[in-house]
């Protein structure tokens, strides 16, 4: 798989758990437990952990095609995008070690900072990757 798939699959997932959690949040479910969509929100926020994970090493890979000239830029992005990326990692793992997640705490995790940063990293990421040609 090419970076740029890479990036936009990962990037998918993570757009994907935030619409789901923002559904969840509004349930007032006490118990994911308990919850039809608890199995659903785990698996969603797991995967979403993976692709945060691997988001800096696949954007690295992306670096391969930009122009050397706009480097400097592409590298400081890079170093935004771990630090950014790494928060987030912190604060949706706290929440998946919870033993119950109730829809105040995904709430909450909605209106964390990290999570809007890193997406606001994602939809960048997104937008930089419709102007580039794939290799």
């Amino acid at each position: 798989m090419n970076a740029f798939a890479d990036i936009g699959q990962r990037c998918d997932a993570i757009e994907e758990c935030y619409e789901f959690m923002l559904a969840y949040a509004a349930q007032g479910i006490d118990d994911d437990r308990q919850s039809r969509h608890g199995g659903q929100l785990r698996d969603l926020l797991s995967r979403a952990v993976d692709a945060a994970a691997g988001l800096p090493e696949a954007y690295a890979g992306m670096q391969a095609v930009v122009d050397p000239a706009t480097m400097p830029s592409y590298n400081n992005f890079l170093e935004l995008l771990k630090a950014d990326t790494g928060k987030a990692l912190v604060t949706m793992e706290l929440v998946l070690v919870q033993p119950r997640i109730p829809s105040q705490l995904i709430d909450n995790l909605n209106a964390s900072l990290h999570i809007r940063t890193l997406l606001t990293d994602i939809f960048l990421l997104d937008e930089i990757l419709r102007l580039r040609p794939a290799p």
